[in-house]
């Protein structure tokens, strides 16, 4: 079985952040950050060389494959803001219809603008979702 790409390292969280060069980016990811680590209570880590993870859950597949992975957290691509939402986002259409402008994937809430959002909403989005994450499955 193949191991994990992106893994937690020890790279610095205010130097990746610091690289922004887009300044409403910057903006975003640290109020973003801010967020979620008081949602949290953790500090947040990189994870690979582009995500700012916070927590850890520890899974485990029926296949036998298991491992590590971050509880939220947050990467700014170069087309959108990407947050990490891990139990996906079929348990909050009430929240997902008050977000305002984005977009999803199995897990990733994309969105070009902070400000294109309701912020209160993300909160609670982030709030609930690990909220849920801590009652599924071990975390640190």
């Amino acid at each position: 079985m193949a191991d994990n790409k992106t893994i937690q390292n020890n790279e610095s969280v205010k130097e990746f952040l610091d690289s922004i060069t887009d300044k409403n980016r910057y903006n975003d990811c640290l109020e973003v950050t801010k967020m979620m680590k008081e949602i949290t209570g953790k500090k947040p880590t990189m994870w690979g060389n582009s995500i700012v993870g916070f927590g850890i859950y520890h899974y485990k597949y029926e296949s036998g494959r298991e491992g590590d992975y971050f509880i939220t957290g947050l990467s700014p691509r170069a087309q959108n803001l990407t947050i990490y939402i891990m139990p996906g986002f079929s348990n909050y259409d009430s929240l997902m219809k008050k977000l305002g402008k984005h977009k999803t994937g199995k897990s990733c809430l994309y969105i070009k603008k902070l400000e294109d959002i309701d912020k209160p909403t993300l909160k609670e989005l982030i709030r609930r979702s690990v909220g849920d994450m801590v009652e599924t499955y071990p975390c640190k």
